[in-house]
């Protein structure tokens, strides 16, 4: 993704394009499954975990990017393919391998729609699937 999709994807959703912004959201940008703090740390050593963790939160309320709880007691993120323009029934479901602990997006297979009475206010919404991906699989079978 070049610089002039970077700011003009950030400008829709509400956010200032800054050097680190742009540098972080093109990393993100090209990963392919979820990812946490620490990954963009290791992908950006010269950039600081604070502002990395800052920027992060700035995609995060600003919908390009979407926290998910896997219950490994890390926080994953997953990448918005709508650039922030997705809604709760865009959301879609991630598989996490507990072998090697990846959390994966199964970005085809959308969260079921599930009625929710008038008095509750839906904030986040997870739907994580555990199990063994298939490369644990084929390492785990031998």
């Amino acid at each position: 993704m070049n610089i002039e999709d970077c700011c003009k994807i950030m400008e829709d959703a509400g956010v200032k394009p800054t050097s680190i912004r742009i540098l972080v959201y093109r990393t993100i940008s090209q990963l392919h499954d979820t990812f946490s703090l620490n990954d963009i740390e290791e992908l950006l050593s010269s950039v600081d975990k604070s502002s990395i963790f800052r920027v992060l939160r700035t995609f995060q309320n600003n919908n390009l990017i979407h926290s998910i709880d896997d219950g490994s007691g890390s926080q994953k993120y997953c990448f918005c393919h709508k650039y922030g323009s997705c809604k709760t029934e865009d959301r879609h479901c991630h598989f996490y391998c507990e072998i090697c602990k990846k959390t994966y997006c199964f970005e085809n297979d959308l969260i079921p729609s599930i009625v929710i009475p008038d008095n509750f206010k839906v904030k986040e919404i997870n739907y994580i699937i555990k199990g063994i991906c298939p490369e644990c699989q084929k390492h785990h079978e031998q």
